[in-house]
């Protein structure tokens, strides 16, 4: 079976993408969404297009800069697999894009995984999910999974180890 594995992370806007552009974008998005509609129209597709592929610097984009260090650390933890970067938004590639092309290269299991960890944020509790379902309808061969949601202890485990790190060797009661 070969195995892929796509860090998602939330995206954020270029700074010197042009502000009219992703003022255009959000309206025609929030529009969207109180018609409760899932479709972009072909204007908002096409101002996503060019919000999410406006050339990304460290200088200019520090988001994706520390989204792609993770994944730099992440990867080797991965036991061989393929990684992949994604993006919910404001960022290429989306998601659906990273699904497409891992099955077009012959992957037949994919996991996301969130680097959003808590639950409620619309992004990594209904968007995702949505696109997992409508992936595994697309392409029923490849088994299309997400790792979510995480454990509340294991988040507080992380939150813990990453306190006594910042503050020095010191014991935390358990």
């Amino acid at each position: 079976m070969k195995e892929a594995i796509v860090l998602i992370g939330h995206g954020a806007t270029a700074t010197d993408t042009p502000r009219p552009l992703i003022a255009e974008l959000k309206r025609l998005e929030g529009e969207r969404m109180a018609r409760r509609e899932l479709k972009m129209s072909s204007r908002e597709a096409e101002l996503d297009k060019q919000v999410r592929e406006w050339p990304r610097t460290p200088q200019n984009d520090a988001y994706k800069a520390g989204v792609d260090e993770i994944a730099k650390a992440f990867a080797p933890k991965l036991g061989g697999r393929k990684l992949v970067v994604a993006y919910n938004e404001f960022c290429a590639p989306s998601v659906e894009t990273a699904i497409e092309a891992l099955v077009r290269e012959g992957f037949t299991r994919i996991c996301l995984i969130s680097t959003m960890f808590t639950r409620g944020g619309m992004h990594a509790e209904c968007e995702i999910p949505g696109i997992v379902l409508a992936a595994n309808k697309a392409h029923p061969g490849v088994k299309i999974e997400y790792a979510w949601p995480f454990d509340p202890d294991f988040l507080a485990d992380f939150l813990a180890a990453q306190l006594q790190r910042a503050l020095g060797v010191m014991a935390f009661p358990s």
